[in-house]
């Protein structure tokens, strides 16, 4: 089956047909680039996605990746990472392996179909002019002959008329030999250049063109295999990388299956937990036995025990505990629980008195412990602070007891690991000095001295940083508090509430906006309760100057217990710093509240100092 001899007369239809495998050709190479190009959009836009769920540096996110889910996530997000280079390293085979090798190949079939072809025309070109000169060599044979016919006719005639004379009949006669010659001359001419054509026509058909034809054939047939070859190569370039895709998948079935929700749920316990105990049960009170108070609150006044008048009676008019003047207790209860506001000049707030400490107290007031109630939860304030930028205290003092032990055990560790990577550091410059000295022509032993001096110092220096830390830790696990002592704390609470909701029932308001009470109740219960918010609230009660303070900065006083304050301003101290960054100062005799320590400049009095140095 041979494209020259089934198709030696369809020359045109041939070149017609190789032009449309050529294009077919480039249409599969254009589909090819296609694919490519959609496999790198695809690589990218999965690098981008695994790019984008990755967490960012230094943010919530990051600390996630403590969770077993968070980690699953990760090693997803950096599989579909290898996932998409395999798409890179597929567009890459079948650009280079396909695409830019048909490309060159489809140039060669150009080149290569112009030069069979223009051969072909050549060959046709050549029997069309032998059959042009054959076809010039019949004319003129035909002519001749014609001719000498007709000089044949005129000579009979001639010699058959008695009127010629003999010269013009001998003259008819040698015309026509000379054209019965010519004629004999076309005709041999006619027959050598006929027997020439058919040898070149026969040339032409059964060999010129069957092997120009065979050419022409061989080449559209290397075209075929040459697309069946391509279209392997791009399933083979598909095939290298299921392997590989085949790991990255089972690695994120194998990140799936390592979920641990137990541990997961543990983690959360250790994040959250503050370390205190739950509270005791809350006691029964009985309302059912009515209690009678006295009228006035200066009988309660005039009875106390240590048989001391009320030094506030001109301004309590009304007063009835446990509302105070102004909701003071309120305030005692909603004191600053945050750190205080760093100074305008400094960078870290400052939670250092500016005075010496104040002598310990002989009686735990109940402020105190409604306060250390209130505490027992996370102060979410204190959190919302530090996601507003806030900065973070050096001994993690508003975090729960648990989370500040954590915390301080995670310092410690840092600052371990880098007393050993000084020490390290300091080992090696030791053993290098060492050598200096053996072998003075390798080194300048003194130059390695300021180092070692320069190291020795940063080691001491976190060695006391790891100390102030252990101290702290130390203080916080001495103050973790036990199952009994939580419940005892928490039943002397629930006591102290009962005792001031049992006494305020029977308040009523008089139109002037202060509390009376009831005329029906009994004077000794009135006098008893007295005496035990006496025994609790004295403390806060009478609070006398124990100094002065001068405002070194202004301070808006927006939070609740509080005061405003301006620069340069003198204030009576009534509280000094209980080591939570926080002085209480009187401005009036009506207006009072806390300031941070860090922004004043505290004055005590002698004798205050005298008693703390004694204590």
């Amino acid at each position: 089956m041979s494209w020259g001899t089934e198709l030696w007369d369809q020359f045109d239809n041939l070149d017609k047909h190789l032009q449309w495998g050529i294009e077919f050709v480039e249409r599969y190479n254009k589909f090819v680039k296609d694919r490519t190009d959609i496999e790198i959009s695809y690589a990218k836009q999965l690098r981008n996605l695994s790019k984008k769920y990755q967490p960012k540096k230094n943010s919530r996110e990051e600390e996630e990746q403590r969770f077993t889910s968070c980690r699953a996530f990760m090693t997803l997000l950096n599989e579909m990472n290898d996932y998409a280079g395999q798409h890179e390293v597929v567009a890459e085979n079948m650009s280079g392996m396909i695409f830019a090798e048909l490309a060159r190949y489809i140039q060669e079939l150009k080149q290569e179909k112009k030069m069979h072809f223009q051969e072909g025309r050549r060959a046709q070109q050549h029997i069309e002019s032998c059959w042009k000169q054959l076809e010039a060599s019949k004319r003129r044979f035909e002519r001749d002959c014609k001719e000498a016919e007709r000089a044949q006719q005129h000579f009979e005639k001639m010699d058959s008329d008695l009127n010629v004379t003999k010269a013009d009949v001998e003259k008819a006669r040698q015309q026509a030999q000379t054209r019965h010659q010519m004629a004999s001359d076309s005709k041999a001419e006619y027959c050598s250049i006929l027997q020439n054509f058919n040898k070149e026509q026969h040339e032409h058909y059964y060999t010129n063109i069957p092997n120009i034809f065979q050419k022409i054939q061989d080449l559209d047939e290397k075209r075929i295999v040459r697309i069946g070859d391509s279209m392997k190569t791009f399933s083979e370039v598909d095939r290298k990388v299921i392997p590989i895709i085949g790991k990255c998948l089972d690695e994120i079935t194998k990140a799936a299956e390592s979920i641990d929700e137990k541990q997961d749920t543990q983690l959360v316990i250790e994040s959250f937990k503050s370390g205190f105990e739950q509270p005791g049960d809350v006691e029964f009170e009985d309302f059912s036995q009515s209690m009678k108070r006295t009228v006035s609150e200066s009988s309660l006044s005039n009875n106390r025990p240590d048989g001391k008048p009320d030094s506030k009676s001109g301004k309590s008019k009304g007063k009835l505990w446990p509302f105070i003047k102004k909701n003071k207790l309120m305030s005692l209860l909603t004191s600053p629980h945050q750190p205080p506001p760093p100074p305008p000049s400094s960078t870290t707030p400052s939670a250092v008195s500016n005075g010496p400490q104040s002598p310990k107290q002989q009686k735990e007031p109940l402020s105190h412990r409604l306060n250390e109630f209130m505490t027992s939860k996370p102060k979410i304030h204190c959190f919302r602070s530090l996601k507003r930028g806030g900065s973070v205290p050096e001994d993690f003092n508003h975090l729960p007891p648990e989370q500040r032990r954590k915390k301080l055990q995670q310092k410690i560790d840092e600052i371990n690991k880098e007393i050993q990577k000084e020490s390290d550091e300091r080992d090696g410059l030791t053993k290098m000095k060492d050598v200096y000295v053996k072998n003075p022509q390798m080194g300048d032993p003194g130059s390695v001295a300021p180092r070692l001096a320069e190291i020795g110092q940063t080691i001491e220096k976190l060695r006391q940083e790891s100390q102030k830390f252990e101290a702290w830790l130390a203080e916080v696990e001495g103050r973790l508090p036990t199952k009994s002592d939580q419940s005892r704390r928490q039943s002397e609470m629930y006591e102290s509430q009962s005792s001031a909701v049992n006494n305020c029932p029977q308040d009523r308001e008089s139109p002037d906006g202060s509390y009376t009470e009831e005329q029906s109740q009994d004077p000794q219960l009135k006098v008893a309760a007295q005496n035990e918010f006496d025994d609790e609230f004295d403390d806060e009660e009478v609070l006398t100057s124990i100094g002065t303070c001068k405002a070194m900065y202004p301070f808006e006083g927006q939070n609740e217990g509080t005061i405003m304050i301006t620069e340069g301003e003198t204030l009576t101290v009534i509280e000094e710093d209980k080591g939570d960054g926080w002085t209480r100062v009187r401005r009036s005799e009506d207006e009072e509240g806390y300031v941070p320590t860090s922004y004043v400049e505290v004055y005590l009095d002698k004798s205050v100092k005298g008693a703390m140095t004694y204590i």
